[in-house]
C-alpha cells in the first residue's frame, strides 16, 4: 500500500493508493476523487455546515463492496469536528452515534481518502447546545419507476415548483447524479415531523391528479411508468445525498444543482440528457454560474399546516 503525507489548507494528512482507480468505466481514480472534493469545496461546504455526515465509502472501487458509515468519528484526525447525536432506529444496539461535521478543505481531503465516494446529511443541523435543531429543509426525492427518466422528473419537478411557490416556498432543485431529481426549499417549523407530513400530502395530493404518471407510494409494483415522489427523506432519522457529492456509478456523475431554465428546456423538448453532469462539468458549472443551489439567498418561509 503506497502512502504519502500532503499538507491540505494547512493540515498534514496521510494518504494512500492514490492511483487506484475507483471509477473502471472511466478510468477515475482516487487522486481524482480528492482532487475534486478540493477543488468543489468553496460550494460544497456550506451545504455540509453543521450537518452530521454519512459516508457511502466503496474501498475497493464502484464494482466492489460498499458500506454506509455514520460512527465515523473515531478514525477521524482530531481536527475533524465530532458530534454526538441520537442513533436513528436503523442503528441497531447503540443510543448515540459519533458522528463528523465537515468544514474545511482538509476535511473533505480526509473523507475522499476513505473512498468515502458519496456524502449524505440530514435536513437539520447541529444547534449551539449539540443537539439536532428542528428540520430547515424540505426535499421531494423524484426517483423514476421503469420506463421513465429524467424528462419525466422535469415534468413533475415543474408542477412541483408551481405547487411549493403558491404555499410561499422558494424552491431549487439538483440532480440527483442517478436517475432522478431532488425539490429543496428552505423551510422554518415548530414540529420536526412537519415537513414529512406536509411532503406526504403534496405527492399525495399529486397522485391523485395524475395518477398514470406519479405514484406516492414506496411498492416497487406501483411503479413501472411512473415517477415516485418521495417524501419520506423529510424523517429527521434520514439523510440524502449532498449537492455536489460524487454519485457511485459507474460514470462517476455528480448530483449536481441546476436552474429552473434547465428544467424548463427539457420539458421543452432538450435532451434530459445534457443533465447528466461529472466533475469538470461541474467545476466548470461553479466557475460559470455560482452556486445555483443558494439555499442561503432564499427565502426562509414557513412551512404550512399539514
Amino acid at each position: 500500500m503506497s502512502r504519502q503525507r500532503v499538507r491540505v489548507d494547512g493540515r498534514q494528512l496521510e494518504v494512500s493508493n492514490l492511483e487506484k482507480v475507483l471509477f473502471p468505466e472511466v478510468s477515475f481514480t482516487k487522486a481524482q476523487v480528492i482532487d475534486y472534493y478540493v477543488r468543489i469545496a468553496p460550494v460544497l461546504l456550506p451545504h455540509l455546515s453543521g450537518r452530521p455526515v454519512t459516508f457511502t465509502r466503496w474501498p475497493d472501487g464502484v464494482e466492489g463492496q460498499a458500506f454506509f458509515e455514520k460512527n465515523s468519528a473515531r478514525h477521524a484526525p482530531d481536527w475533524v469536528r465530532r458530534v454526538t447525536v441520537p442513533s436513528p432506529g436503523s442503528s441497531k444496539g447503540r443510543e448515540t452515534l459519533d458522528m463528523v461535521v465537515l468544514e474545511t478543505v482538509a476535511d473533505l481531503a480526509w473523507a475522499a481518502n476513505l473512498a468515502a465516494l458519496e456524502l449524505h446529511v440530514p435536513q437539520w443541523q447541529i444547534g449551539s447546545k449539540l443537539q439536532p435543531t428542528l428540520p430547515d429543509l424540505l426535499v421531494l426525492d423524484l426517483d423514476p419507476g421503469p420506463d421513465t427518466g429524467i424528462r419525466e422528473c422535469c415534468r413533475l419537478a415543474e408542477r412541483l415548483r408551481e405547487r411549493l411557490v403558491a404555499d410561499g416556498l422558494d424552491p431549487v432543485v439538483k440532480t440527483s447524479g442517478s436517475k432522478g431529481l431532488q425539490v429543496y426549499a428552505p423551510i422554518r417549523v415548530t414540529d420536526r415531523e412537519h415537513p414529512s407530513r406536509y411532503a406526504k400530502a403534496l405527492a399525495q395530493e399529486l397522485s391523485a391528479q395524475t395518477p398514470e404518471q406519479v405514484v406516492w407510494r414506496m411498492e416497487k409494483v406501483l411503479r413501472p411508468g411512473k415517477v415516485l415522489i418521495d417524501w419520506s427523506q423529510n424523517n429527521p432519522a434520514k439523510t440524502t445525498v449532498a449537492p455536489y457529492s460524487l454519485r457511485a456509478r459507474p460514470d462517476a456523475t455528480v448530483s449536481t444543482p441546476i436552474g429552473w431554465d434547465e428544467v424548463d428546456a427539457v420539458n421543452d423538448g432538450a435532451d434530459p440528457g445534457l443533465l447528466r453532469f461529472r466533475t469538470e462539468e461541474v467545476l466548470h458549472r461553479v466557475e460559470d454560474y455560482g452556486d445555483l443551489f443558494d439555499i442561503a439567498e432564499r427565502t426562509r418561509a414557513r412551512l404550512p399546516a399539514a
